[in-house]
């Protein structure tokens, strides 16, 4: 009992600089596991995420772009398609379902788009998963000006069944650009934790006829979702549009087109993982400093404890445990730290791009940083201990 108890005494002894090295341990603890939770999560979710469709046909150009646009709401169109390509692809053996799309508007800054009524009774946004209305809902008419409004974008724009809207020309919210067309809310998704949730579903054709539009975009798309019966289909496919054409873009798979994205924002990650270490190493350096500082000052108490029967063993497993427990005390504190970032995190990347990352789930690194971060305090110890191992006995005895 008297190795911790000589700890815990040492601690209150010290209590300031035990909190502000704790303090600083905390910080690097919960932006460390904050920083690699949230690039695991993502790239998981973000990869993981394809509203149910395999592939996506659009012009030619960047196929990151185009899923970017299509699948994520996110970017511009990279160009238009035609309305025979669609039903070419429609037709075509190896799909099982194609949904065309457009975009080009938006209201209050979040995105319209201009679809058929089969994206919400036909396609699954997950395994055995159809999008879903709030009670008393319908889906729109595609002959008629009704919206289905994804329920993240009805919550911030307060939108319920039967509110009314004029649109506005591009996806950059201008209050000038103001559509003349009226719609009206038929319908409210319930929540999918899907880029949908960010998106206010209206009728294609009407998307496409809006005032203010271009009079021959009526028979043009942004993109066209693709269902595939097969992943033999997708190489066939892939191989027709990208390697033999060259006015179209096949993105197949989706997911994969995803990784190129994290490839991009890679340097990112890794910046925020440098920086969570440096500052890890600063906290570890701290104990180093706060504690060896103090030895000047426990020489005396160190050589009564020796005086009174205290192997160097005892003396130097105190300093060690003492910088251990800095280091525990901050790393429970991490957590608190874990949780604000991660919450703030997933709000962000949720209102910009509708995915969900779950700030609650269970992550490794919520073990090994804690471990890890631990045992370089404990070895921050070492120099501090042997000194105190060093210390001589009689010359400290002596009244100062």
């Amino acid at each position: 009992m008297i190795l911790p108890l000589m700890i815990w005494r040492s601690l209150r002894q010290h209590a300031l600089s035990t909190l502000v090295t704790a303090f600083s341990i905390a910080l690097a603890g919960g932006l460390l596991m904050s920083v690699w939770a949230v690039r695991t999560q993502s790239q998981a979710v973000f990869t993981g995420v394809n509203a149910g469709f395999d592939a996506v046909l659009g012009a030619r150009g960047s196929k990151l772009q185009l899923v970017l646009n299509a699948v994520f709401h996110l970017e511009a169109s990279p160009g238009n398609v035609a309305w025979e390509d669609y039903l070419t692809i429609a037709r075509h053996p190896n799909v099982a379902l194609a949904i065309p799309l457009a975009v080009g508007d938006n209201f209050r800054g979040y995105r319209l788009a201009g679809t058929l009524p089969e994206l919400f009774t036909r396609a699954e946004f997950a395994p055995g998963r159809h999008f879903t209305l709030r009670p008393g809902g319908e889906f729109f008419d595609p002959t008629r000006r009704e919206a289905v409004v994804g329920s993240f974008a009805a919550q911030k724009l307060g939108l319920r069944r039967g509110d009314q809207f004029h649109p506005y020309h591009g996806l950059t919210f201008n209050e000038a650009d103001q559509h003349a067309e009226t719609y009206v809310v038929v319908g409210i998704l319930e929540p999918s934790n899907t880029p949908a949730d960010r998106v206010i579903w209206i009728p294609l054709e009407g998307l496409q006829s809006m005032s203010g539009h271009a009079t021959n975009t009526v028979s043009e798309l942004s993109a066209v979702l693709v269902k595939l019966k097969s992943a033999a289909g997708g190489f066939a496919m892939d191989q027709a549009y990208n390697k033999q054409g060259n006015r179209l873009t096949f993105a197949w798979p989706i997911g994969q087109v995803m990784v190129e994205l994290f490839r991009k924002i890679g340097w990112f990650d890794e910046i925020l993982a440098l920086v969570a270490d440096l500052v890890a190493l600063v906290a570890t350096a701290s104990i180093l400093a706060g504690i060896y500082n103090s030895m000047n000052e426990r020489r005396r108490e160190i050589a009564i404890l020796r005086a009174l029967g205290a192997r160097r063993s005892i003396i130097c497993g105190a300093i060690l445990g003492e910088a251990a427990a800095i280091a525990a005390f901050g790393m429970a504190a991490a957590f608190g730290g874990y949780a604000s970032i991660m919450v703030t995190a997933a709000g962000v990347i949720r209102a910009q791009t509708g995915v969900v990352l779950d700030p609650w789930q269970f992550n490794p690194v919520m073990v090994f940083a804690p471990v890890i971060l631990i045992a370089l305090g404990a070895l921050a110890g070492v120099i501090p201990a042997l000194k105190a191992y060093r210390t001589p006995v009689a010359e400290h005895l002596v009244p100062g």
